[in-house]
């Protein structure tokens, strides 16, 4: 005699949908300059994205902009910071980070927004805590929209990754926008050849 169960399994079995396939998505392709309109999204959002310079003109610029008192992390290499993120083994250390340096994997168009996987921020609360953030990003790996990009991260790989599309910002406030609110006051995004 067969149980409860036991039946209720054997008539889900017996009607069982067919498996159908999963529908194409839909192309939103943009052909045109993608450089162009990644740096009118992320003005948007209040960040600035520059082409056509070298990590020398980073270094530059954080020589310039930040003084040897502010501590500047640098994850990419050949552009040089004054804060060692392997010492730093409680994510607290990091309260005092005036600017860090990154390098993501894709830019997305639509929205400015670029995926940070785990490995290229150490530490999950680097890009939220540092004051101002400057993301590398080849030009090579701009995409025009998140169903691309979808295509292209490894949701299978590390366990964690980000994406970051400008300074933080929030309109709750009085109903007006404030930029750095919680987190970075500042985007760079240098599209890099």
């Amino acid at each position: 005699m067969n149980s409860s169960k036991e039946a209720i399994i054997a008539a889900i079995k017996k009607n069982k949908p067919d498996i159908l396939p999963l529908p194409e998505h839909p192309k939103f392709p943009y052909e045109n300059n993608l450089i162009e309109q990644f740096q009118a999204s992320i003005k948007l959002n209040g960040g600035l994205a520059k082409a056509g310079e070298g990590k020398e003109q980073i270094q530059q610029y954080l020589n310039e902009k930040f003084s040897a008192e502010q501590q500047v992390l640098s994850l990419v290499d050949g552009i040089a910071g004054n804060f060692d993120i392997e010492k730093v083994k409680d994510p607290h250390e990091l309260e005092h980070i005036e600017v860090a340096v990154l390098e993501g994997d894709w830019g997305v168009v639509e929205n400015a927004a670029i995926w940070l996987p785990e490995e290229k921020i150490i530490h999950r609360a680097l890009p939220f805590i540092a004051q101002h953030l400057i993301v590398l990003v080849k030009v090579e790996n701009l995409l025009g929209n998140m169903h691309e990009v979808y295509q292209k991260v490894n949701v299978a790989g590390p366990g964690y990754g980000v994406f970051v599309a400008g300074p933080s910002k929030t309109a709750d406030i009085e109903q007006s926008l404030v930029i750095g609110a919680h987190g970075p006051r500042s985007m760079i995004v240098y599209l890099m050849d």
